[in-house]
């Protein structure tokens, strides 16, 4: 039984508000929190019994230092780790690679092998902490340095826990971080599902992500279209490699942006929801509940923030955070003031992180599950979101499916349109944007930021270099070569993948050989 909750007036705060409680109607449209079609919510309590998990994304230089930045946050109440990785790392080269040169630790964390996935890991309890990796195209790398880290420090494979971002499809439309070309990237990713499916049970195997393609632009009704979509294609794709449906489904995660309009972002949340859970209802006949709930990440919008004013962002990210609490979010990155400037400093992350303390622990919008749900406006608005995102999908389907859609440049053409017409409107006035274009100051007020240490690159090529000379150099070549005939065949990758990266195989190598059977992606020419 949960604690009566009630207002600083003494009124009662029902756990849920529905036709019983104030008659309203609307109780067999919306349905309720924990149930089909999961409009309200994907657990009856929502926040009632457990906050969303806060995470602070975070990652830069070494793993020494940003190691450091983790345990401060999970010293300050962080209840989840998540992890940003250097250019580098997220494209498969060696800190070493002529390409990597002046990227090394720049907008993450640089990770060569084993050796630094343990100090980035170095006194972090791997059973108890909730790990997010924003990795694509080497997200099974990451994962696995990851797996041999819990294993070393003696976690059971049932208590590793956690999400790896793992799409690859986002990838060719909006930020492109990508390796390989779509159809062995989806290989990789069908891969990864039932290697975690087999041996970690409790792992997310995919955020499938609306973020990215926010930030590039999109609108919100096309980061729920667009993201659906992606999602269909990873579960056509893992059917037609021979999963089930629900052995893999109920892993599935999603990535969210929320930006400044509040209440469009709370129904995109619903819309969303709902949507997906249809989808996999209808489309591929999901009986696990677990297979229809769309769970998913929040961060706050990066697109929004300004390099003017940039105190004005605390502002934002409270908006934009509460609106992803009442949308329901599982999970929430709040961005950091000074991110329009620089990578977080310790401070700027300590707000962000303080944010979300304050609407979980003071707001009162926790004690109930959907607190906006039977608004006219929201729901008007959530099923206005869903119905175009069906049009789109539907549009979508007509071309093939979404690897087509975004093969044909479909997909980022739309995205780029969106942001163009985005622009446009701020500068014309149109869309105002505080401290931009309208209440300026004559001058801005300095800030103190996070500075990149100037030898981080060299030490990390001195340890790289220490790896190599002091690992089984003929134990790595055959785990290599073992994955080399894994991808000229049919085998599952992963397996092989394991055994080189636990020699020391460096994640640049294991890279180049998927590169010399796969190839690289180019995007078509304009």
């Amino acid at each position: 039984m949960t604690q009566e909750r009630t207002t600083d007036s003494g009124i009662e705060i029902q756990p849920l508000y529905d036709e019983e409680s104030v008659g309203s109607g609307l109780t067999d449209r919306l349905g309720v929190p924990g149930r089909f079609p999961f409009t309200r919510g994907v657990y009856p309590g929502m926040y009632r019994q457990r906050l969303w998990t806060m995470r602070q994304y975070a990652g830069f230089g070494s793993a020494e230092a940003t190691n450091e930045r983790f345990r401060y946050l999970l010293g300050a109440g962080q209840t989840g780790l998540s992890v940003a990785f250097d250019l580098p790392t997220q494209m498969g080269y060696d800190s070493d690679h002529p390409k990597a040169m002046d990227e090394v630790g720049r907008v993450g964390v640089a990770i060569d092998s084993l050796a630094d996935m343990e100090l980035l890991l170095k006194d972090i309890p791997l059973g108890d902490v909730s790990t997010s990796m924003t990795i694509n195209a080497t997200a099974s790398i990451l994962l696995l340095l990851y797996q041999l880290v819990s294993e070393k420090q003696g976690v059971p494979a049932n208590k590793v826990t956690g999400t790896t971002q793992n799409d690859i499809l986002k990838e060719y439309t909006a930020r492109g971080t990508y390796i390989y070309p779509p159809k062995p990237s989806m290989r990789i990713i069908t891969d990864l599902f039932a290697y975690c499916r087999d041996e970690l049970p409790r792992w997310n195997t995919i955020s499938i992500s609306g973020y990215h393609m926010r930030e590039a632009g999109s609108t919100a009704v096309q980061e729920v279209a667009f993201t659906i979509a992606d999602g269909i294609a990873y579960v056509e794709a893992a059917v037609a490699a021979g999963l089930t449906v629900d052995d893999f489904a109920p892993r599935l995660s999603f990535f969210f942006a929320c930006h400044m309009n509040f209440f469009e972002e709370v129904a995109k949340f619903r819309a969303a929801r709902r949507l997906w859970a249809s989808v996999m209802k209808e489309r591929f006949h999901a009986q696990n509940p677990k297979s229809l709930m769309l769970r998913f990440h929040t961060q706050t919008g990066g697109a929004t923030l300004t390099a003017q004013q940039p105190e004005n962002n605390i502002v934002r990210t409270a908006l934009e955070a509460l609106a992803a609490v009442m949308g329901g979010t599982q999970s929430l990155h709040t961005n950091s003031f000074d991110e329009a400037l620089a990578l977080p400093s310790e401070k700027a992350a300590r707000i962000a992180l303080r944010t979300q303390q304050v609407i979980g622990y003071e707001s009162g919008v926790a004690d109930t599950a959907d607190p906006l749900g039977g608004s006219w406006m929201v729901e008007s608005l959530t099923d206005e979101i869903e119905q175009r995102a069906r049009e789109y999908l539907e549009r979508i389907d007509s071309m093939g499916g979404a690897v087509e859609a975004i093969e044909s440049g479909w997909m980022k053409d739309e995205i780029e349109n969106a942001a163009y017409r985005i622009n446009q409107d701020v500068e014309s006035g149109e869309r105002i944007v505080v401290g931009v274009n309208r209440f300026q100051l004559e001058q801005e007020e300095p800030v103190e930021l996070h500075t990149l240490d100037p030898e981080l690159q060299r030490r990390q090529i001195s340890r790289l270099q220490d790896v190599r000379a002091q690992r089984d150099q003929a134990e790595v070549d055959a785990a290599l070569k073992d994955l080399e005939e894994a991808a000229r065949g049919g085998d599952n990758l992963l397996y092989p993948m394991k055994t080189a990266l636990g020699a020391y195989a460096t994640l640049g190598e294991v890279s180049d050989v998927l590169r010399g059977i796969f190839g690289e992606y180019e995007p078509r020419s304009v």
